[in-house]
């Protein structure tokens, strides 16, 4: 005698079709665990009957549950939960993209000590310039330069963080109802923020580098209207970590000088000078707007961006600044200079660049050939899958107490699609235990689709 299915049959909300509100249902359930391991699902017919839907309807959704490892059907016996490996306690978060953590409480209180011997009263006194104080603004200047870039402090304003320093430059270059053309695949941060303010994203195909020059020189050839801008991250791009080839960021800006359009260039990933992938700002310096911060190579809560903009710009990213942000924390700003002059700067970012290298060793050792494999040293990698396998993927790794970034979150449209897992921010053991997790879940998808390619021959 067969067991009765644990589960009450419902759909979830919303106007899906019947199919995928019992998918989402059904997910939502096991991925909470209120359907344990090896719990049976409904019969199929039973299962249409109570929910007033087609047999059809039933069987689809199980094959794309099955499809996405979250249930499994035994021939003869009926459908089960199949998730095995499920995790106790906290997730493991490799959604957020951040360095590692390499700052101790000693290093903090020496440097706030430091800080507390030189302090200047009227700095927290009053009201800074738009663009920052200069000291601040030359400090930054100096770090940019060690970088790759070679900024004047005169055209350079301080934000609060790259994503402050993003939306000046959407605000100023295409605002609600203009247009920006980024890549298929693209940082999420924009994709936000263009949604909220009111932006509009083109989708340019990608390639291994990254966006390509006879796409985008395709796209602006038919744009509507003036409000438009190029966003760019040409170095360990977020999120498939293509990197432009010197030629390739020639090529495009190329295309843009001829197109008349200002690039928004984000290279906050850039950790040196490196002739072979120089900033596409140094190639056309008059219609970049170049973005950089602290927070990827120094530390996540030092909130301090810099934004370099052609001369003829620098009034409206002021007004913009001053909008949308009137003040820089003066104590964040303490840091950074001390850091600067002292050779911390340099210390901990060596230490995060260490770090970095060590995890992704780590992560192509477990994970091999299902990550693409990336020029320069970051804290994001990309597992390049169908949008299908990648929705499945993220899917089943939440049920294993797993957070990967949805594959919705950067996508801007094509047919490109794959998952970003951040490595950077877990510890060495959870981070080693989320990898082999994905690797499990990957090669089950790898498995089911050679398994698929064979029955179709």
């Amino acid at each position: 005698m067969r067991l009765q299915s644990p589960w009450e049959p419902r759909l979830s909300g919303g106007t899906a079709s019947a199919c995928d509100r019992l998918v989402a249902a059904l997910s939502e359930d096991i991925i909470a665990g209120r359907l344990e391991v090896g719990a049976r699902l409904p019969a199929h017919r039973d299962l249409a009957w109570r929910l007033s839907i087609g047999l059809g309807t039933v069987t689809k959704a199980y094959g794309i549950l099955e499809r996405r490892g979250l249930v499994r059907s035994v021939n003869g016996r009926g459908t089960f939960v199949a998730v095995t490996e499920a995790r106790n306690g906290a997730v493991i978060d490799l959604s957020r993209n951040a360095p590692p953590a390499v700052i101790s409480e000693r290093l903090l209180s020496r440097s706030l000590a430091a800080i507390a011997k030189r302090v200047d009263a009227d700095v927290f006194n009053a009201y800074p310039p738009v663009n920052g104080h200069v000291r601040f603004r030359n400090e930054l200047a100096r770090w940019f330069r060690r970088l790759g870039m070679e900024a004047d402090p005169q055209c350079l304003l301080l934000t609060n963080g790259a994503q402050h320093a993003l939306s000046v430059s959407l605000s100023i270059l295409s605002g609600p109802g203009g247009t920006v053309f980024v890549e298929e695949q693209t940082y999420p941060g924009i994709i936000n923020l263009a949604r909220h303010l009111g932006v509009r994203l083109a989708a340019v195909a990608m390639d291994q580098e990254g966006m390509l020059p006879d796409q985008l020189e395709r796209e602006l050839a038919n744009r509507d209207g003036v409000n438009s801008a190029v966003y760019l991250t040409p170095t360990m791009q977020n999120p498939t970590t293509s990197s432009m080839s010197k030629a390739r960021r020639e090529a495009i800006a190329e295309v843009c000088r001829k197109s008349d359009i200002v690039i928004i260039e984000d290279d906050v990933y850039a950790v040196a000078p490196d002739p072979d992938y120089p900033p596409i700002a140094s190639l056309v310096p008059e219609r970049v707007f170049y973005i950089n911060s602290l927070s990827k190579t120094l530390n996540p809560s030092l909130r301090i961006g810099g934004l370099v903009v052609p001369q003829v710009w620098l009034e409206r990213a002021e007004s913009a600044v001053h909008a949308s942000g009137l003040m820089i924390s003066p104590l964040s700003c303490s840091v950074m200079e001390q850091w600067l002059l002292d050779g911390t700067a340099d210390a901990i970012s060596a230490a995060i660049q260490e770090e970095a290298i060590r995890r992704r060793t780590m992560a192509m050792d477990i994970l091999g050939e299902a990550v693409h494999q990336p020029v320069h040293v970051g804290y994001h990698l990309w597992v390049p899958l169908s949008r299908f396998d990648a929705d499945a993927l993220d899917a089943a790794a939440k049920a294993l107490g797993i957070l990967v970034t949805p594959p919705s979150s950067t996508s801007a449209g094509g047919d490109r699609s794959g998952v970003r897992l951040c490595i950077g921010a877990p510890s060495g053991n959870d981070l080693e235990q989320a990898l082999a997790g994905v690797k499990a879940i990957v090669d089950r998808i790898k498995a089911r689709s050679d398994a698929e390619q064979r029955t179709s021959r």
